[in-house]
């Protein structure tokens, strides 16, 4: 069973039984978006996390198996995203991508910021004017070492 397959039913799953990522995430004991990209496929699951998960979404034990295991990760299906919603992120890093690099060694140095070591946030913010998508990447900077 592939890991596409396995979310495929999971997606089903997750209709057909009317849950929200964030029930998903306190069935599996992790924030609600580190849940969500392992359900889709991103992350590796615990043995525990997956039977527990696996058994809300009444999953085969096949599925809950490759759950466990370390996916390949990069879900796109092109360089390019033609969803527009992952394509705005694609534009902003074609837009700001340069600047983000830029800030981040001055303040830091000559290094990366790492998507291993990293926790992220996604939040509505109430406004007048119309709500506002709040996302917050915080990842530990790993600078480049000389050898």
């Amino acid at each position: 069973m592939t890991r596409d397959e396995v979310t495929q039913m999971i997606l089903n799953a997750k209709a057909r039984e009317n849950l929200s990522w964030t029930a998903l995430a306190e069935t599996i004991g992790q924030s609600k978006e580190w849940s969500t990209a392992a359900l889709l496929g991103q992350m590796t699951l615990t043995k525990e996390q997956a039977e527990k998960v696996g058994a809300v979404l009444q999953l085969p034990e096949e599925a809950i198996q490759t759950l466990q295991t370390v996916p390949y990760r990069g879900s796109l299906p092109s360089a390019v995203p033609t969803d527009p919603l992952i394509y705005r992120f694609y534009e902003l890093i074609q837009v700001y991508g340069t600047t983000i690099k830029t800030l981040i060694h001055e303040e830091f140095g000559d290094g990366i910021m790492s998507a291993i070591d990293f926790s992220m946030d996604i939040s509505r913010e109430e406004d007048p004017r119309g709500d506002r998508v709040k996302i917050v990447l915080n990842g530990k900077f790993l600078p480049y070492k000389m050898y």
